[in-house]
Formats: C-alpha cells, sequence, structure tokens
C-alpha cells in the first residue's frame, strides 16, 4: 500500500467494499458460523440439552458408522456416481464449447447456446418428474418402443440403466451452462494464431488440437481440479429425486444416506459425523490434485 493507510482505500473505492459486505456477511452468517455445530459429531447430541450440554461420546459415532455396511455402499455408490460423472460428463461441455465455437451462422450458434443451457435452471424435482415421464416402464419412451414392436427398456428398474440414464440425464441439464465457462475463455484466444495456422495449411482439426485446446487449457485444469475436489460431494437433489427403491444398491449416496439417518431418524450426531468425514476427504481431494497439477506444471488454484 505504499505510505497510503488503510482508511486511504477505504474512502477511495468505499462503494466496491460497500459491495462486499453482503457475501462477506453470507460466508459468515451460513459458512462459518455453522462450524460450531461440528462438535455434535463428537456428542450424543440431545435437541432439548443443545450443542453445549450435551455429552461427549468419545468418537462412538465415528465407530458406528465406520462399521455400517450401509454407509460404505453410499460411499462407494458415491464414487462410482461422481467418477462416471468426471469421465463421461466433464469433456461434453468441452466438446460443446468447441463445436458453438466453429459454427459461422452467428445468430444459429446464439440460438444453440440458449437452447443447450436453458436445462439448468430446471429444479431437479421437475427433472425428476419429465424422467419418471420418460423413462419409466410405462413411459413414453417405453410406451413408443412396444408400439414399435419392441421390448420396453429396464432404464429406472435395472441397476445398471439406472446408472447410465443418471449420468447422460445430468450431462443434459449441466453440460450446456459449463460451455459458457469455455466458450468465454476461448474469446481470449488470438485470432493470429488462427490465421498464421491457416496460412500454414492446418484444417480445422489440426487448429482446435494445437490452438484451441491449449488456450483454454488453463481454464480445464481448474475446473478438473474443482471437480476432483468434489469427488466425495454429491447433490442431494439429483440422486434423490430420480432413484426408486429398486435400485437403491446403486442410488444411495452419501446426501441421500445423511438425509435418512440424520434428518429422518433423527440422529444427528450420526449425520453431523458423516458430513464431516466427507468434507475432510474432499479437502484432501482438493489439496492433491491442485499439487499435482502444480508439479505438472499447470496454475492450479492457488
Amino acid at each position: 500500500m505504499g505510505n497510503k493507510g488503510v482508511m486511504y482505500y477505504i474512502k477511495h473505492d468505499y462503494l466496491l467494499y460497500f459491495m462486499l459486505i453482503v457475501p462477506v456477511v453470507y460466508l459468515l452468517a451460513f459458512k462459518y458460523a455453522p462450524l460450531y455445530g461440528i462438535q455434535i459429531a463428537f456428542k450424543d447430541y440431545n435437541i432439548f440439552q443443545g450443542i453445549h450440554a450435551s455429552p461427549w461420546n468419545h468418537f462412538e459415532t465415528f465407530n458406528e458408522i465406520f462399521s455400517s455396511r450401509q454407509f460404505f455402499q453410499a460411499v462407494r455408490n458415491t464414487l462410482v456416481l461422481n467418477g462416471l460423472d468426471l469421465i463421461v460428463g466433464f469433456p461434453a461441455p468441452i466438446i460443446l464449447a468447441i463445436l458453438l465455437n466453429e459454427l459461422v451462422w452467428t445468430r444459429y450458434k446464439k440460438v444453440s447456446q440458449t437452447i443447450l443451457y436453458l436445462p439448468h435452471f430446471l429444479s431437479w424435482v421437475i427433472i425428476g418428474g419429465i424422467v419418471a415421464q420418460l423413462f419409466s416402464p410405462t413411459g413414453m419412451l417405453n410406451s413408443l418402443i412396444v408400439d414399435l414392436g419392441g421390448h420396453g427398456l429396464p432404464f429406472l428398474t435395472d441397476k445398471y440403466a439406472w446408472v447410465g440414464t443418471y449420468i447422460l440425464v445430468g450431462i443434459w441439464q449441466n453440460a450446456g451452462w459449463g460451455t459458457i465457462l469455455y466458450l468465454a475463455a476461448m474469446t481470449g484466444i488470438d485470432n493470429q494464431l488462427y490465421e498464421a495456422a491457416e496460412a500454414d495449411g492446418a484444417g480445422r482439426f489440426r487448429k482446435i488440437w494445437h490452438i484451441t485446446l491449449p488456450g483454454i487449457r488453463p481454464t480445464i485444469v481448474i475446473l478438473m481440479i474443482l471437480q476432483l475436489g468434489n469427488i466425495m460431494a454429491i447433490n442431494f437433489d439429483r440422486p434423490f429425486n430420480i432413484q426408486n427403491n429398486l435400485v437403491m444398491d446403486y442410488g444411495d449416496v452419501i446426501s441421500t444416506y445423511v438425509y435418512r439417518v440424520g434428518i429422518q431418524s433423527a440422529d444427528f450426531s450420526l449425520g453431523t459425523a458423516i458430513g464431516l468425514f466427507q468434507s475432510v476427504i474432499c479437502l484432501i481431494f482438493l489439496l492433491s490434485s491442485n499439487y499435482i497439477s502444480r508439479k505438472l506444471g499447470d496454475d492450479g488454484i492457488w
């Protein structure tokens, strides 16, 4: 700051600091203040006694977690579904962004982009209803297959078919929105690079491979690190609204497991302990992926 004090910058940019008040209050109220409740994981929590007065349980909650078959099943399902999302779903917005970037007709490009990211604004409750109407045994798609002389497919009743449906629906909902980030990154690529490559006789695929992909590589790396950091975290809405009793062996993930044992069964200590375990594993994955990224020559997140 040099010779100028803190108050100088506050007075000079007071509007910017004023705009920071809302996000800072949000972080303090909803991210940092709840950390006080982490101690519930180490106590026999009683809602009438409160957090402070509830007795300590000497890690009995964690012993209960790690001796539960359902917990490890939920962990396995979370890793499998997030892993498939990473393998199949992560490249989807990159491919879509490249295809949109190669379109010459600007109006068609804008319309296509709008149609692609509209599903992002749909609630998973609505999407769950759409999935049930389309893919259930008596849904529109199976009815069409039967009318054409085929046999209905168990999209939502067979474990493996359900996993495929889950992944594809997730791609449909998220891929279009993800293209915005990559298209924004592509705008920062110097057009002279494409002109020079074209003068050297490079075709479209050569330009994509040697210019476009290296140009958006930092964005790809950062988003990859963030997704790896969330490999153990999974949204509640998506699996809860698509799963059913026939596929619970593959559809019950950590978030739905916490809902059942922590909220429905009112075992708040167990639910908090599972959430704490999940957060610690996510932090380890985030730090590890960022460290590996920096070792490979990329900037990483920090």
